[in-house]
């Protein structure tokens, strides 16, 4: 039943996370994976189909949200150095 419970927890906290605004998003998600999968597996999950169902659609949503913030971050590190180059 602990596991279960721990594992409703994660659900419900990654729930709303994706109900962030996006800078309070990133660092809630990094917070949650050291919390729930550093130690842990997705198989470490007691969940029912439709849970797992949720929080794997929850992952893929979040797994491209980071990816397109990391090429965002990306281009305005470049930006920044074009204009720092530019001033020097």
């Amino acid at each position: 039943m602990e596991r279960r419970n721990w594992s409703l927890k994660a659900l419900s906290e990654l729930n709303y996370i994706d109900s962030l605004d996006d800078e309070e998003k990133i660092t809630a998600l990094e917070s949650w994976f050291d919390l729930y999968l550093q130690k842990n597996t997705i198989q470490d999950f007691d969940l029912e189909l439709s849970d797992l169902k949720r929080i794997s659609e929850i992952f893929y949503k979040n797994i491209n949200f980071l990816k397109k913030n990391k090429d965002l971050m990306s281009s305005q590190l470049q930006n920044q150095d074009k204009i720092r180059k530019f001033f020097s």
